[in-house]
């Protein structure tokens, strides 16, 4: 019976992780390939017109597009927080003592040295939660000085202007996609914290979370975003940019 309870942890766990990497590799290959198709693309698409739209006059827009990245930065920073408390409790647990344990309601193999991994499994995942988010805030931290430079009292080239324009969109861009990454090792750790209890809650919650986030990440009411994209490229046609 012990030997069974093992075998089910090494086929019902990696099946568990095998469906979370397919499904994550599949989202990014729809991020790049058909963004307007996924919300994470959306939502690029349009923190690239507010970013334009911040900077057509600074002055004016300047205090809002700041305070707008001071509430991602103060939202990244409550996930590092939360995720580094995590991880020291996780580490609290992991030195205690393995008899002072209750396993009757583990389903799976009991050994201190299964204990050892999948509690070593959670702390990684906030480790990197935490690392994410820092990624994140030293992004958006970045994104709120560059959003206020007066870029047309330095230069009457439009081109300059569009590209300094890109490059700030891209730096917010880069720190929302840290904040998902994060985001989504939060995710993760759900199935690992289920794995305490066996194998099969892990597997049952990885599959459900990959159900709840395909209705959670793919759109089908944002195909406008197309026909926005090439009207922007037929105006910089027109300006030869």
């Amino acid at each position: 019976m012990t030997n069974e309870k093992k075998y089910m942890d090494y086929v019902l766990v990696p099946m568990g992780i095998f469906a979370m990497v397919v499904y994550h590799l599949w989202l990014l290959y729809r991020i790049i390939k058909h963004p307007t198709k996924t919300v994470i693309g959306v939502n690029a698409i349009n923190r690239r017109f507010w970013v334009q739209a911040m900077m057509e006059d600074v002055s004016k827009n300047g205090v809002l597009a700041v305070q707008t990245l001071r509430n991602n930065i103060m939202a990244s920073t409550l996930l590092a927080s939360t995720a580094i408390m995590l991880s020291s409790l996780i580490a609290l647990l992991m030195k205690s003592d393995s008899s002072e344990r209750s396993t009757w309601l583990v389903f799976g193999d009991k050994s201190d040295a299964a204990s050892s991994i999948k509690f070593f499994s959670i702390l990684v995942c906030f480790l990197v939660a935490f690392l994410l988010n820092l990624q994140s805030i030293r992004y958006y931290s970045h994104a709120s000085i560059l959003i206020n430079v007066p870029v047309k009292k330095m230069s009457q080239n439009q081109h300059h202007h569009h590209l300094t324009a890109e490059y700030v969109a891209t730096t917010v861009n880069r720190g929302s996609y840290f904040w998902s990454l994060g985001l989504r090792a939060f995710y993760f750790s759900f199935p690992l914290f289920l794995w305490i209890f066996g194998p099969l809650p892990m597997f049952l919650c990885c599959i459900s979370l990959v159900l709840m986030l395909y209705f959670v990440d793919v759109t089908f009411q944002f195909g406008w975003a197309v026909g926005v994209i090439h009207d922007i490229g037929h105006k910089d046609e027109e300006l030869g940019c």
